[in-house]
């Protein structure tokens, strides 16, 4: 088991079998981005544990979204404020849309990133886009049941 005064290399091996046991280490390890990349590499959870530093460093928060979209939570909010991020995010894991800003749900380009993944991500747009798509399917059924 590591605590507060295990060497880096022995929260290395730790956490590369066990990414939560970050949340054990220093806080100076915890903010060593080696350290941190290896812990949500094996365990997305280990974001939660990282230094406010690390939670805004695109890869490694990319590397915990990338396993499930919930770790978004954790990110920093400057990445979840960054359009660019957030996309890159959805392209990663259509799950980060339920966790991205209202704004960013409302954003055509980032919400069809998430849908091309699956479908329901639609239930996590705006409401005002979640009608317009309605709309545009609902034309898409008209227009197919007229070439019939």
């Amino acid at each position: 088991m590591i605590n507060e005064n295990s060497t880096k290399a022995e929260v290395l091996e730790a956490v590369k079998e066990w990414g939560s046991r970050l949340q054990y280490a220093s806080d100076e390890l915890r903010g060593d981005r080696e350290v941190v990349l290896a812990a949500v590499k094996n365990q997305w959870e280990a974001l939660e544990f990282a230094s406010e530093e690390l939670k805004g460093d695109r890869e490694v928060v990319l590397t915990a979204v990338s396993q499930l979209g919930y770790a978004l939570n954790y990110a920093s909010d400057e990445l979840k404020d960054d359009r660019d991020f957030i996309l890159e995010a959805v392209t990663e894991n259509w799950l980060a849309l339920e966790y991205a800003s209202t704004e960013f749900k409302d954003d055509k380009e980032i919400v069809l990133e998430a849908v091309k993944q699956a479908g329901y991500a639609g239930d996590f747009a705006s409401e005002e886009l979640r009608c317009e798509m309605a709309e545009c399917w609902a034309e898409c059924i008209e227009q197919e049941t007229k070439n019939d």
